[in-house]
């Protein structure tokens, strides 16, 4: 006998509860995950609509009180459906439960109201209603006859705009609605993410011959059967965006839809107005800032379908289009498309399903692939398609790098060496503008003890406090805040102080060293406020500042013609971070600031300044050479079997208690260890994570690595079945993470 779990609805409240059904033995063969059926439901057995989110051989309860399904509703697909599927392949990829991976992919989690806009109407003839404003207005009933005659002008009354311009009452309102002469109707209207009255429209320009050729190559790809997903490698500024608008040009003339993700931090006002510019109101942008409101009226807009084009960060990817055509992740190396929430998935593996699950086109676009795509495209699972130019030709920025170690030689203990300030000085005279990043958030880093060396960490996170302009401490993981301390509390020594290299420090040495000029800072900490990034970015835009300094936000996907050069202050902090990706990333992020710099007709100069220069990252990142850097960095991934060499599987488990921690930990570690040893496969772990403990949670993780997927798969579903006959793992969260 065959069960299927089935929520009835996909509501935020059905969600959470399924209910089990007996599926008849004719439909046994029939019945898929994700099919919508007809149920009988509640006491009185009313038929409703319900969607199976799961199979099974076992019965939760007495057989002889469940109820038996009716039928399946529909052999045609339904949007429903297809993402109910793909929560299904979410769950077993992933590891997660099957309400986690609902309440990721189903758009709409929870109950919104609906906008609505009142406006008032004629309920009568133009001619009549031109009599009934003259009797009106010789029976000085002047504010009635006011809002007849503006109704006969524009037929249809907004409700707030009567009574402002108006001053229309309830009491004028009421007699012309009682006689029947006017009435009040309300509409539905949406939330909207975008003020589009303000974008002019622009036509879509001509490619240029290697953004022409680029183009080609993809319609060539897209003419097999099946297409491959295509990753388009192209130099920063090559015009990669002008090639993605042509492509979504010619799926929209198809009569389909197109999802686009971009990094969150991406999400700028240029993305916006580009979209808009081009599209109008086919486009919706969805981002982390909207509210549920607004979230909700853009899914059923895309419902609706009257959008074709959903522009956003991974969240956007679960769009519920109904005849999808294509799929566009642009910075496909971000790490923001990886979840960090149970089912932790990645974007690119979980659109690359979806495309094949509705026969939709997938497109990669990067100037710094990550070494997972790269790798694809070289071992031709991806068709590669190249820009090595920049658009127009126009040359790379001139990259040099500065030697900190020996500007501190030479008696520099500034944030600046010499050479970024006397380029800096250089760029002010000429009215040119300036970015200068650096990878950290606060007014300080890590505060420490120069005799003992103590670090002062959170009581409840194993981080290190943040020390900020405000003469307090901060923890950056949960938020707990304490003043700053005079003395060592180990050693009792009053040499204690911050590592300063925070960006508003920065900020306050750039007014020192150039009082004259007008810098933004844009961070965390000034992006907080909704249309924060828009404000920020449009200010610098309009050169209403001639300085732009901020964290990595200020160097990703933003086109500024008059910056001229870019600074990285301390390039090479982001290669201290305990992580085998720590010189790819490392690398994307010089590789795009340096992008930044020289995008009109002005060249462009960027400046590397590090305590490591000669690292193969950061020499790389200068010479812009990506395939250098593959090279190098492959042969250590080869080396150490980590990913792409290899898969990685980790196993991440939490809990409150950290005895239960770790007595569960070792019980699950034996298990692993047991099976893995069937394949030969090393157990690295259990340890604490990177971060041990955030907000009083304790942290474990272990690691397996192998070079065949269906191997951890297998290892990770039957860690999952003996996960779910102990119940002493019902305290702790375990996750699973394919790195």
């Amino acid at each position: 006998m065959t069960y299927a779990d089935i929520i009835v609805d996909i509501s935020h409240e059905k969600v959470d509860r399924s209910f089990q059904y007996k599926v008849p033995e004719e439909l046994q063969h029939k019945l898929q995950v994700g099919m919508v059926v007809t149920i009988p439901f509640g006491n009185g057995n009313h038929e409703r609509k319900g969607y199976v989110i799961g199979l099974s051989d076992t019965p939760a309860f007495d057989t002889s009180r469940m109820k038996e399904l009716t039928g399946i509703c529909s052999s045609e697909e339904t949007t429903e459906e297809r993402l109910i599927a793909l929560a299904a392949w979410m769950k077993n990829q992933y590891g997660s439960t099957m309400v986690q991976a609902l309440k990721t992919v189903l758009p709409v989690r929870e109950k919104v109201k609906a906008k609505e806009k009142r406006y008032i109407i004629l309920n009568v003839s133009e001619e009549e209603a031109e009599k009934i404003a003259g009797k009106l207005e010789s029976g000085r009933c002047k504010a009635r006859a006011r809002l007849v005659r503006a109704l006969l002008e524009e037929k249809k009354l907004d409700y707030t705009k009567a009574s402002k311009e108006f001053g229309m009452t309830a009491s004028v309102l009421r007699p012309l609605a009682d006689e029947g002469i006017v009435q009040v109707v309300q509409d539905e209207v949406y939330r909207m993410t975008v003020d589009g009255a303000n974008i002019p429209h622009e036509e879509l320009s001509i490619l240029t011959e290697p953004q022409q050729e680029a183009f080609d190559q993809i319609q060539e790809e897209w003419k097999a059967d099946p297409p491959r997903p295509v990753l388009i490698h192209g130099v920063t500024g090559s015009g990669k965006t002008q090639v993605y608008m042509k492509l979504i040009r010619q799926v929209i003339d198809e009569g389909k839809q197109v999802i686009v993700l971009v990094p969150e931090i991406a999400l700028t006002y240029q993305t916006v107005r580009r979209f808009y510019g081009w599209f109008g109101e086919k486009v919706s942008v969805l981002n982390s800032r909207l509210s549920a409101g607004e979230r909700y009226d853009q899914f059923k807009r895309a419902k609706r379908g009257e959008i074709q084009i959903m522009v956003g960060p991974r969240s956007a990817l679960f769009t519920p289009f109904s005849n999808l055509g294509l799929i566009i992740i642009d910075e496909e190396h971000e790490q923001s498309y990886k979840s960090e929430n149970s089912p932790r998935y990645h974007a690119r593996e979980t659109a690359l399903y979806r495309a094949q699950m509705e026969n939709a086109r997938l497109v990669l676009g990067s100037a710094t692939p990550s070494l997972e795509a790269y790798t694809k495209a070289k071992d031709g699972e991806f068709r590669l398609v190249k820009l090595d130019a920049r658009f127009e030709d126009r040359p790379l920025p001139k990259v040099s790098v500065v030697d900190l170690r020996e500007e501190l030689r030479e008696g520099n203990r500034s944030v600046l060496s010499r050479s970024l300030r006397k380029a800096i000085e250089n760029r002010l005279k000429c009215g040119e503008q300036a970015i200068l990043f650096l990878n950290r958030r606060g007014y300080a880093g890590f505060v420490s003890c120069r005799s003992c060396g103590e670090v002062l960490k959170c009581p409840h996170c194993d981080v290190a406090l943040t020390e900020h302009n405000n003469g307090r401490l901060v923890c950056h993981y949960c938020g707990y805040e304490q003043p700053r301390v005079e003395k060592c509390p180990v050693c009792g020594s009053p040499y204690i102080g911050g590592f300063k290299a925070g960006t508003q420090q920065i900020e306050q040495v750039l007014h020192k060293n150039f009082p004259k000029a007008r810098i933004l800072r844009m961070d965390y900490d000034t992006t907080r406020a909704k249309g924060s990034y828009e404000k920020i970015l449009s200010s610098f835009a309009a050169h209403e500042a001639d300085i732009l300094v901020g964290t990595q936000m200020i160097v990703k996907g933003h086109d500024f013609p008059d910056v001229t050069l870019v600074g990285a202050l301390a390039a090479d902090l982001s290669l201290n971070v305990a992580d085998y990706r720590c010189a790819e990333r490392t690398f994307q992020l010089l590789t795009q600031a340096v992008g930044r710099s020289g995008r009109g007709t002005k060249p462009g100069e960027a400046i590397i300044q590090s305590y490591h220069p000669d690292h193969y990252s950061i020499q790389t990142a200068a010479a812009q050479d990506y395939e250098a850097f593959y090279q190098e960095e492959m042969a250590y991934r080869m080396l150490m079997d980590y990913p792409p060499a290899a898969h990685m599987l980790s196993v991440l488990v939490s809990g409150e208690n950290e005895e239960l921690l770790e007595q569960g930990m070792d019980y699950l570690a034996k298990f692993v260890e047991r099976i893995a040893s069937r394949y030969r496969i090393p157990v690295i772990g259990p340890a604490y994570a990177a971060v041990g403990k955030v907000n009083d949670i304790y942290r474990k993780v272990l690691y397996l690595k192998h070079r065949d997927e269906r191997i951890l798969q297998d290892i990770k579903d039957k860690t999952e079945k003996y996960i779910e006959l102990n119940s002493g793992f019902r305290r702790l969260y375990i996750q699973f993470d394919y790195t």
